[in-house]
This record gives structure tokens, sequence and C-alpha cells, in this order.
């Protein structure tokens, strides 16, 4: 019912042209998309240490960071298995690590371990 009624109060015109109100708008995002330069860390790898960037390494065209980035960790193209993570640019299981326990730099004192993440003192 309330269908029929919101199209019984389109104007002739409306029903004839439905986006030509949109059509200015998307024409100028597309004129906008068009005229944009591309900065490649290839060819300018200061670019990644721009505010924002995802870290100051430059790895297949894409800034990366090489100290924490799963599938580039320490270099290029280095993936952490499952279920290890990147700390420091190595490949770490934090569920035993016990510089890593749990996450990155949780380190567990030195009469403790690491047992599923969690520093145990027993």
């Amino acid at each position: 019912m309330a269908l029929a009624i919101t199209l019984s109060s389109a104007t002739s015109s409306e029903m004839e042209e439905p986006n030509s109100s949109h059509q200015g708008t998307s024409q100028f995002f597309l004129s906008r998309k068009q005229n944009r330069v591309s900065i490649s860390c290839d060819k300018y790898p200061k670019v990644c240490y721009i505010n924002g960037s995802a870290g100051p390494d430059c790895c297949n065209n894409k800034c990366v960071n090489f100290t924490r980035d799963m599938f580039n960790c320490g270099r290029c193209g280095k993936k952490c298995s499952f279920p290890k993570i990147c700390c420091e640019g190595k490949c770490v299981n934090p569920r035993s690590n016990k510089k890593h326990c749990g996450k990155c730099g949780n380190k567990c004192e030195s009469r403790g371990s690491c047992v599923y993440g969690m520093c145990s003192y027993a």
C-alpha cells in the first residue's frame, strides 16, 4: 500500500528521468578520480613516511611495516603461518613466546612462562 502511494505521488518528469538529480554528482566524482595523481612508493619511497601511511617500508608498491605486518614480516613476502604473529620483524607464537606472550611486547617475568598466551608463575 505504501509503495502505491509513493509511486502515485511522483511527477511524470521524475518517472522519465529517475537519476537526473544525481547525474551531475557522479560526473563530478568521475572527473576528480580521472585527474588524481598516483604516487607509488616504488618510485618515491619517502611517501611511506607520510602521516597515516601503513608503515615506513615499501613492498610491491604498498607501504607496510616490516616489524608488525603478518604478510611482510621482516621483509617483503615473508608470511607468518597460523597462529604466529609478526613482532619486531619475526614470526612468533604468542601462545608460547615469553617475550611476546599473548601480544607483541608482553614479556613474562624471568621466573614465569607463557602458557596459552598468558604468563604463568606456577
